[in-house]
């Protein structure tokens, strides 16, 4: 090493020692496929200077660490670390927690649960240890009852605990609806709220082209009424979807990656674009309990700032009961 700052010497000559002045910090715990997508996809976006992963398996963590470092050259500046110890996070703007236990095939998230919870029960503290002041975005399922659980084991304010929640299914939404429309589906505007999973809501009343409501056109869209199917045709497509990419290559990993990376980088550009996330929603829709479900945010540098009041009707507000009964259900159930 001496020789090595010897012949550093003697190529530069140094003015001032170097500062670095990070436009943030990025630790990823869990190095699977999900995990890598998401380290992929913001590596790729140049959305933080700073990539941390964190595992209990050292071989596979140095390897990926290893795999993304070769690259560098051909990205924008980030240095990527890789440790079994939690310290290396420190200073995190933003914890992405990726690891738990894998969804099996024909397995539902909330299924899950109990596996997952004592995984995060060694997790959560000690990232808060390091990084105080950041904000979890969790992505593991069953991500919104996950969620509730780090916001229980973190301490930390609400609008700081997020669950990647319907992000990625409103995508597949608006996706379907734009094959079944032939439009971009940049131009077709629908959100999937509830659960992240099985009791999922399609909120049919809100879907529109140009502000055009297919539900003024079509009013008995998403109901049993319906002649022309959109519920059964649409929004069980979303809900199957995850099922179906599991049974055909064992698992999902591209699109919820450029879901997290999107998310992360409305969070480091303070940007203020709404995302379907899991939050708190005890006080929304008639919810009178501490339930994570996913409905339409503003995202800022401090996470959640604002909660969007969508104009439900008499049906999705029966849905969107449901879908928190069944999750209540579960966290009742849970040991923290």
């Amino acid at each position: 090493m001496d020789r090595m700052a010897e012949t550093i010497k003697e190529i530069f000559h140094e003015v001032c020692p170097a500062v670095e002045t990070p436009h943030g910090k990025v630790t990823i715990v869990g190095v699977g496929q999900v995990g890598m997508a998401c380290a992929y996809s913001i590596l790729q976006q140049n959305i933080a200077n700073e990539l941390c992963l964190v595992d209990v398996m050292a071989d596979k963590l140095k390897g990926e660490m290893m795999d993304l470092q070769h690259g560098l050259a051909f990205t924008r500046h980030c240095t990527v670390r890789a440790d079994t110890d939690y310290s290396i996070t420190a200073g995190s703007k933003l914890c992405v927690i990726t690891a738990g236990a894998r969804q099996r095939e024909g397995e539902s998230r909330l299924s899950l649960v109990q596996r997952n919870v004592d995984i995060f029960k060694g997790i959560v503290p000690k990232l808060v240890q390091f990084s105080p002041d950041t904000t979890i975005l969790v992505v593991s399922n069953p991500v919104d009852v996950l969620t509730y659980v780090t916001w229980k084991l973190s301490g930390l304010p609400q609008n700081r605990v997020i669950g990647s929640g319907t992000n990625l299914d409103s995508a597949r939404f608006r996706f379907l609806l734009s094959e079944r429309l032939n439009i971009a589906p940049s131009s077709v505007h629908g959100w999937i709220i509830g659960e992240h999973g099985d009791s999922s809501v399609a909120v049919w009343s809100g879907v529109n082209v140009a502000g055009v409501a297919i539900s003024k056109v079509n009013p008995n869209i998403g109901g049993e009424s319906d002649r022309e199917h959109w519920e059964q045709e649409i929004h069980k497509k979303v809900v199957e979807s995850a099922y179906e990419i599991i049974r055909l290559k064992g698992y999902t990993s591209w699109a919820i990656g450029l879901s997290v990376a999107k998310i992360a980088q409305g969070i480091f550009s303070n940007s203020r674009n709404v995302y379907a996330l899991s939050t708190n929603v005890k006080g929304f829709h008639g919810i009178e309990s501490d339930v994570f479900l996913s409905v339409p945010v503003v995202l800022g540098v401090n996470g959640v700032t604002h909660i969007v009041n969508q104009a439900l009707n008499t049906l999705e507000v029966e849905q969107l009961h449901r879908s928190a009964g069944s999750l209540l259900e579960v966290q009742n159930g849970l040991t923290l």
